[in-house]
C-alpha cells in the first residue's frame, strides 16, 4: 500500500505538468482508495505499465474535450485522434517519470500505451487496490489511477 507521502509524489507530478506545459494549474481532490471494481476510464486513456521495486499501472484518464483544449492551450491546432492519443500518452509518461525520479532506477516505467473509448477498461493487476486522484483543470475533471504491488 502506498504512504501518504509516495501518493504525494504523484499529486506533485499532475500539478507541475498542468503549471507547466498547459500554462494554467491544475486542482486536485482528495485521492480515494477504489475498494470494489475498477475505476472509470474517460474517452482517452495514457497507460504506463511499472514493474521492478513496485509492480502495476499507473494512467491519466481524460476527455476528449479536455484534452482540445489543453492542445489549443499549447499552440497546437491538430486536434485530431492520433494527437490526442500522443497527448494523453504524454501526460501518463511524464507523471509516471517524474515519480520515477523520485522512487529511483528501481522504479521501471513503460511506453504508454493508449486506451479509447469509454467502453474500454484498463487491466489492473490481481491483489492491487487503485487509488484515484481527482484532476479538475478549468471546467474539465480528469483522473489519475495509481495501482502498484
Amino acid at each position: 500500500m502506498f504512504d501518504e507521502r509516495e501518493i504525494g509524489t504523484f499529486v506533485e507530478g499532475t500539478t507541475r505538468y498542468f503549471e507547466v506545459s498547459a500554462q494554467q494549474p491544475a486542482t486536485i481532490g482528495s485521492p480515494f482508495l477504489v475498494t470494489s471494481g475498477a475505476p472509470e476510464v474517460s474517452d482517452y486513456t495514457g497507460v504506463i505499465t511499472i514493474s521492478g521495486r513496485r509492480s502495476g499501472v499507473v494512467y491519466f484518464t481524460a476527455p476528449r474535450g479536455m484534452l482540445i483544449v489543453m492542445l489549443m492551450k499549447m499552440n497546437e491546432s491538430d486536434v485530431s485522434h492520433d494527437n490526442l492519443c500522443d497527448l494523453v500518452g504524454e501526460i501518463a509518461n511524464t507523471i509516471s517519470g517524474n515519480a520515477r525520479r523520485d522512487f529511483g532506477r528501481d522504479f521501471k516505467i513503460s511506453a504508454p500505451s493508449i486506451v479509447s473509448g469509454t467502453a474500454k477498461q484498463v487491466d489492473l493487476p490481481g491483489g492491487c487496490r487503485p487509488i484515484v486522484i481527482p484532476i479538475n483543470w478549468r471546467s474539465h475533471s480528469a483522473r489519475l489511477v495509481v495501482c502498484l504491488n
